[in-house]
């Protein structure tokens, strides 16, 4: 958006949502999203990318959900290409608020390998909210080529990703926990348990995994020759 083309309005709320004050951009989303107006959506689509402060974000997504449905998707589908990831995030988590069944096509395979976790990690839970009949065992199987992937919170955020796909994951998981890199056996192995058992904590389900693992993947001992 240029100078020219911006209102006042829009100049406003261009100055509100860059003033320093993480407070001042907090009030400023939330009153663009009380008081929507088709020209806001450039301005908040714009901060989204660039916005360090994580309840702002969560603002400015909020002040999306309340413009024009339909514009809103679209533009969130373009920036999903985008070459800022924090764009990426902040799209499918604008798209996964609003729930449009259109917009499954959008989560490409490429977005739920995305190289940056907090991508991968919220294209994992838009996903999941959007697969259609059907389509949930497919959705499994690339999730499953990101098991063992990074530190324990992102591991988490996946297990809780299958957990949702409930039973069409099943299948998936137990394939994968014959995987012949221990790691990847043992995050399956995890999760699996955490299916059949919500209340378990993950720290527990993964250490007792990764010792289930590293004994499947052990040298057999024949015993007849000892």
């Amino acid at each position: 958006m240029t100078q020219r083309q911006m209102t006042r309005a829009d100049e406003r709320l261009v100055a509100a949502l860059t003033a320093p004050s993480a407070s001042v951009r907090l009030r400023a989303a939330l009153a663009a999203g009380s008081a929507p107006h088709a020209s806001y959506v450039e301005v908040l689509v714009e901060r989204c990318r660039v916005e360090p402060d994580f309840y702002v974000r969560d603002m400015l997504t909020w002040a999306l959900t309340r413009h024009e449905r339909e514009t809103v998707i679209d533009r969130m589908i373009g920036e999903l290409g985008s070459e800022l990831p924090q764009a990426r995030s902040q799209a499918l988590h604008t798209l996964s608020k609003l729930g449009a069944p259109r917009t499954w096509t959008s989560i490409t395979t490429e977005l739920l390998r995305d190289a940056d976790e907090e991508v991968a990690r919220t294209a994992w839970r838009t996903a999941v909210g959007l697969v259609p009949d059907g389509e949930a065992e497919s959705l499994a199987e690339v999730l499953a080529t990101q098991l063992d992937r990074g530190g324990r919170d992102l591991q988490l955020s996946l297990s809780r990703a299958f957990v949702a796909l409930g039973h069409a994951a099943a299948p998936v998981l137990e394939r994968a926990k014959g995987h012949p890199h221990e790691g990847v056996a043992a995050h399956a192995i995890a999760t699996e348990r955490l299916m059949a058992n919500p209340d378990e904590g993950f720290d527990d389900a993964i250490a007792e995994a990764q010792r289930t693992a590293a004994l499947l993947a052990a040298p057999k001992v024949d015993v007849s020759r000892c």
